[in-house]
């Protein structure tokens, strides 16, 4: 790479998003793109996140491009390896691979005002680009908890996002921390296999049954040769989703039956009345993120796994004290505790104005509809803040973002436009109407102490408050008038 080599639009991460957005720039007959990964192989969360039982949440049929199906997925929920092969896939299958640079991470993004472009400082030198977009995720940096001691604990100790697969649990007294999704898929994969399991449980998730299983020999075949059949189950899964929404936004007392469900599944699977008040939220589903499990509530009655719900006082060398003064030995500790969001990488991305997103974000999580900044000229990124939704599928929102994107860029070619900034009012005024819709939201009110879906000072951390009909609508085309545009000689 030389001191200073030019690039036209450079795309950061090489997963469902860059990966998506590669293709319909391809579509659009644009050629002259990057993508900067900084890994050695391609897929983000789905490529590092290999712990025992790690799989998607959402059906496949649905967690997968509307341009790219799979007929052949073997379960109603991909598997880990699946889905890396899948994306795999696609990008080999739509010309991607050839714009993809493994091993080569953004350390410093500086906008340039003088030469209207982006300087991306690379552990593999440094890159101008005319248009930059962070497609990097939301799950790609392991979050910690902060539990004094911590450091001193002598035994083996890991994240989820890096399990170790050369350390054999098996025997071992092992301590899970955390009781999300991941978690969730963890426990039953180990609980057989370890002699003593502790899961500890800060606040009991909301389970809903998953109903998982093997897909037919004849359903595959079905799927290939009737396409049909394929959307109309994708429709089925979409509408099944888009439905929670009315928990979400609409009215909190659409949750009553979502709760039953829960309630019925709690306890039908776990008998002990004391373990089942243990396991019963103490808050509104929807609140934080509901999970659909089949094996986790079982797993929980097993003879060697205890729930523990005291809450972590210190870490110890070979224990982890609990707040009622009780020691547990433990050899391994796993920590489930989830992902820092918006991960480091934001953090390097800055305005105009020498802040960072992330410092953009901790005052406010801000954007324009997930996928423009103001202070952040030529620059887009995808499940921006308020470019998600709790109630859909993140790649419907990534195919959305991607085609706005690419019609962005597609504008700004047609019309020679060298410089393009979301307005600072239109920014606002968006931002104000999430707030709006967000106040009522059962994200907000239902009752949770600790949740990603909100900020410390109580605001929406990002959801976007609507149908996910309506956010495809809204980005359906590039509104030109929303932007403070440069119009200028084209450097091709």
């Amino acid at each position: 790479m030389s001191p200073k080599e030019p690039c036209e639009i450079a795309i950061i991460g090489a997963g469902f998003a860059g990966i998506a957005l590669a293709v319909k720039l391809r579509e659009a007959g644009i050629e002259d793109f990057t993508i900067l990964e900084r890994a050695a192989d391609l897929g983000g969360v789905w490529r590092d996140n290999t712990y025992p039982g790690c799989a998607c949440d959402v059906p496949s049929q649905l967690y997968s491009f509307s341009f790219a199906p799979n007929p052949n997925w073997s379960h109603t929920f991909g598997k880990q390896a699946e889905i890396l092969a899948y994306i795999k896939t696609v990008a080999d299958s739509y010309g991607v691979m050839p714009h993809v640079r493994f091993n080569t991470e953004v350390l410093e993004a500086l906008w340039d005002d003088a030469d209207t472009c982006w300087v991306l400082r690379t552990n593999a030198g440094t890159i101008t680009a005319k248009v930059l977009v962070c497609a990097a995720g939301v799950y790609g940096q392991a979050k910690y908890p902060d539990i004094p001691g911590r450091d001193s604990f002598a035994g083996k100790a890991f994240h989820s996002l890096h399990w170790d697969h050369d350390h054999d649990l098996t025997g071992e007294r092992v301590a899970v921390l955390g009781t999300g999704a991941s978690a969730v898929q963890i426990v039953p994969e180990i609980a057989p296999a370890v002699r003593r399991l502790l899961v500890f449980q800060r606040s009991a998730p909301w389970l809903l049954p998953r109903m998982d299983r093997q897909t037919s020999s004849v359903e595959r075949a079905l799927l290939r040769r009737v396409p049909g059949v394929g959307k109309l189950i994708r429709g089925f899964y979409y509408s099944a989703l888009e439905g929670f929404g009315l928990v979400g936004f609409v009215d909190n007392r659409f949750r009553y039956p979502y709760e039953l469900l829960g309630r019925f599944q709690l306890r039908r699977q776990v008998r002990d009345r004391r373990l089942r008040n243990t396991l019963t939220p103490d808050y509104m589903i929807g609140c934080k993120r509901a999970i659909f499990a089949d094996s986790y509530l079982p797993a929980l009655t097993r003879d060697n796994v205890d729930v523990i719900t005291a809450g972590i006082k210190e870490i110890l060398p070979h224990s982890i004290l609990t707040r009622d003064g009780v020691e547990h030995q433990v050899d391994t500790i796993v920590y489930a505790t989830g992902f820092v969001a918006p991960p480091e990488v934001y953090d390097r991305i800055r305005s105009t104005g020498g802040h960072s997103f992330l410092e953009l974000y901790a005052k406010r999580p801000q954007s324009y509809l997930g996928v423009t900044v103001a202070g952040f000229p030529n620059f887009f990124t995808a499940l921006g803040p308020y470019g998600a939704g709790g109630n859909q599928s993140a790649i419907y929102f990534i195919e959305a973002q991607v085609r706005y994107i690419a019609a962005a860029i597609t504008t700004m070619r047609r019309d020679a436009i060298t410089r393009v900034e979301v307005r600072a009012d239109v920014q606002d005024e968006f931002l104000d109407t999430m707030d709006r819709r967000s106040e009522d939201s059962v994200w907000l009110t239902g009752g949770c102490a600790h949740s990603y879906y909100f900020t410390d000072d109580g605001r929406n951390a990002g959801l976007y408050p609507g149908w996910s009909f309506q956010y495809a609508s809204r980005t359906k085309h590039f509104d030109r008038d929303d932007y403070a545009v440069t119009v200028g000689e084209v450097g091709r």
